[in-house]
């Protein structure tokens, strides 16, 4: 199994009480699906993607990634497993606003030790394949907001990971572009690559196999 949550829970105290935004989540996720995670707002979604993608640490319960027991390493070695194994799309763009495009694209790449030829090699393929070539000296400041999802997406992509994790991939693209992304992200499943992506429309939903429905911070439905 790729991914297990066994009784994963995350609250917060409110007064004398606590206040659970995910309840008793039981998820497996096996190599190569490709999972959506739909729900109202507040439903827990982009919270549970976070919990996956091991930005998260504050929860209860028991996670494992490749029968490795997340919920007991220690903050130093989840960020570790998160930069070998994930790629992070962010629905806020999460772009380093002191790098160039080409300097963010790079910077996954560093994590895993890629020297700096087969670094320029992966960056050059990434910039041509988004069409983003003529944006690479740019600042993310300097770019609209499409374009800053566009990279944000091509940084999740450059490694090749394992899993990508998705939080509204296409929410800032024009619908050609957004098609264009989840066509890539077909492929990246027939490829091998596990794909789960946190949406609200029904169109990107069904480029994948399996949906869970999020309510209240309870699974209802899978």
């Amino acid at each position: 199994m790729l991914i297990s949550l066994r009784g994963l829970e995350k609250s917060y105290p409110q007064g004398v009480a606590r206040s659970y935004v995910l309840r008793r989540i039981n998820v497996d996720i096996r190599p190569g699906e490709f999972v959506s995670i739909m729900g109202p707002s507040g439903a827990g979604k982009s919270t549970l993607l976070h919990i996956l993608g091991m930005h998260d640490l504050d929860w209860s319960g028991e996670h494992y990634f490749l029968d490795t027991p997340v919920h007991r390493l220690k903050p130093k070695e989840r960020a570790d497993v998160h930069k070998r194994h994930i790629g992070f799309v962010f629905q806020s763009y999460h772009l380093l606003d002191n790098l160039t495009v080409y300097e963010n694209l790079e910077v996954p790449l560093t994590y895993r030790d890629v020297d700096r030829r087969q670094r320029q090699s992966l960056v050059a393929d990434v910039l041509d394949r988004f069409q983003i070539v003529g944006k690479k000296d740019l600042y993310p400041s300097q770019l609209s907001g499409g374009q800053q999802q566009l990279v944000g997406v091509a940084r999740a992509l450059i490694a090749n990971p394992q899993v990508i994790l998705a939080d509204e991939p296409t929410g800032n693209l024009h619908s050609a572009q957004g098609k264009d992304i989840m066509e890539l992200f077909r492929q990246l499943n027939e490829g091998g690559t596990t794909i789960v992506q946190v949406t609200h429309s029904d169109v990107n939903a069904s480029y994948g196999s399996r949906v869970i429905h999020l309510r209240d911070g309870w699974i209802v439905d899978d």
